[in-house]
Order: structure tokens, then sequence, then C-alpha cells
């Protein structure tokens, strides 16, 4: 049902209790994680995979995937395996990330990274092994879908994590470290690709799993590309102005890396002048939804008001 009543769907998303919505997604993709990987041999490698996954976070990109599932008429059951997927791939990403290769970071999510623990042999074998195990969750967990449907989560899912996406976004931020004259669209490209792919296939893809039309796809693929950027755009501007002990991990790391970020563009206040109005337009995509899209618009302002 779209609501046409704007006075009648503002007081509702006003009323709408995100900390709670937030908190009850998170228990049911917690519990499908722990589930999803017990330990078998040989041990280690599971345990070092388990380590990362399960160190808590927001579990946005999991929720996202629910969100928008559930707002295209499907459920949290058909949608949970992708959810899952999309968290090991995270994690993948944050594990490799965090190698002295990359960012060379002691912490993530408080506590120390997984190359501190397991060394960085294992380290990146486990992001490896939950890389290639996010895509075999997905086909032989997932049920009551159509196979067309789980093969374009599929590829959605390989494009967002390849030299299309998330891979390419890092080789191009690797190669600007240090570079003076990185321009604005070269930043854009980075965390186009680097941070809002993988946001964008967690938004769409619950959305397909449900059979969305191509009209609905459209539109939820504009509001995940803007909250991608605004997210990002909000962690360089915490990197600059939090604690270690409020992020759970590294910060001022962007300045010593000679990293080109928004707030080095634009100054703190603009940037999240900027950041502001990219929820606003993510907002008005999924407005006329109604209520279906009272946890995508309460997750779109909770982008910009986070402080970790």
């Amino acid at each position: 049902m779209v609501v046409t009543d704007g006075t009648h769907f503002s007081k509702q998303a006003s009323q709408f209790d995100l900390h709670a919505y937030l908190a009850a997604r998170q228990e049911k993709v917690e519990a499908a994680l722990d589930r999803s990987l017990p330990i078998i041999y040989p041990e280690q490698i599971y345990e070092a995979m388990r380590y990362s996954l399960l160190a808590g976070g927001k579990r946005l990109r999991p929720i996202l995937c629910l969100a928008t599932c559930e707002l295209a008429g499907g459920t949290i059951e058909m949608a949970m395996p992708t959810a899952c997927a999309l968290e090991m791939i995270h994690t993948m990403s944050l594990i490799h990330d965090d190698l002295p290769a990359m960012d060379d970071d002691d912490y993530r999510r408080g506590k120390l990274t997984n190359h501190k623990i397991f060394g960085e042999a294992v380290a990146i074998l486990a992001g490896d092994g939950l890389l290639a195990y996010a895509f075999e969750h997905i086909a032989v967990e997932t049920q009551a879908v159509p196979a067309d449907r789980l093969m374009k989560v599929i590829a959605r899912l390989g494009r967002a994590v390849g030299a299309a996406g998330l891979v390419g976004g890092q080789v191009v931020d690797l190669h600007c470290e240090g570079v003076c004259d990185v321009k604005m669209e070269t930043l854009n490209f980075i965390h186009a690709h680097k941070t809002a792919a993988l946001l964008e296939a967690s938004v769409v893809s619950g959305a397909i799993l449900a059979g969305a039309s191509d009209t609905d796809i459209q539109k939820l693929t504009r509001y995940s590309q803007a909250i991608g950027l605004a997210f990002q755009i909000v962690d360089d501007v915490l990197d600059i102005t939090s604690t270690q002990e409020e992020l759970g991990k590294s910060v001022g790391k962007d300045l010593r890396a000679q990293k080109a970020t928004y707030p080095s563009f634009w100054g703190i206040d603009e940037s999240k002048k900027q950041a502001q109005q990219l929820v606003e337009q993510a907002k008005s995509e999924v407005s006329g939804y109604g209520d279906r899209a009272l946890p995508l618009m309460a997750i779109a302002d909770f982008i910009t008001a986070r402080t970790h």
C-alpha cells in the first residue's frame, strides 16, 4: 500500500523505533551467522573465520537485505542466507583491509585484528574462506526462491566484490595514497566501488529475492547509492573527530596515510552537510512505499547520526 497522506507518513516515521528494530534484526542475524559456520577440521581456519565474522558490528548490510526483501513482499527466512553471505563478504574485506599490506590496522570493532591473533597467512586464508563460503551458503541454504532470482543475486554479489566493485575501488585507493592532486571524481570512484557497491548489493539483493519489479529495483539502487556515499563521508568525518574507544578501530589513519577524504576537500561542516543531502535524496526514493519503507528511511537517518 502506498501512503499518499504525507502528514500521516511523517508521523509514522517519527514514531518508528529504529533501536528496537535493529536490535531484533541483529539478534536474528547473529544467531544465523553463528549457525552458519561451525568449527570443524582444520579447526584453526574456522576459528579465524568465526573470530572476525562474530566480532559484532552493526550488521547493517544483512539488515538492509532483510528490510528490502520484506518491503518487496518477501520474508526474512528467504533472505537470511543472502544476508549472512553479505556479512561474510564484508568481513572478508575488513580482514584483508586490516593487513599490513593494506591499511595495517591493529584493532577492528574494539578487538585485535585477525592477523594480530592468527598471523598474516591464516588471516588471508580466513578472508578467502569467507568469500568462497558466502556464495556456497546462498546456493545451498536459500529456500522458496526461484533459481533465476538466486542467479541474479549471486551475479550481483560477485560484481560488487570483484574488480568492478570493492576490489577495483581498493586498488585505486591504494594507488592514490600520498598523491596530492587526487580529484573529486577519483575519490567518488573509490568509494562508489569500495564502500557503496556492497551496500547497493545488500539493498537490491533482498528485493530481487522477493521478486521486485524493475522500477522498484531502480528506486532501491538509487537509495542505496546515496546512503553508500553518505556512509563513507560520515566515516571520513569520524576518523577525524572520534576516539579509538568510540570507533573500535584506529583513528586518524587517513591523515597518516595521506589519503584524500571528503573532509580534505570540503572540511568537516560541509562534509556533514553533503552527507545529510544524500540521506534526504535516499529517503525521497523510498518514501512512496509508505509504512513498508519506515526501516529504510530510519536507517538512512541513522547513517548521518551515528558516532561509530
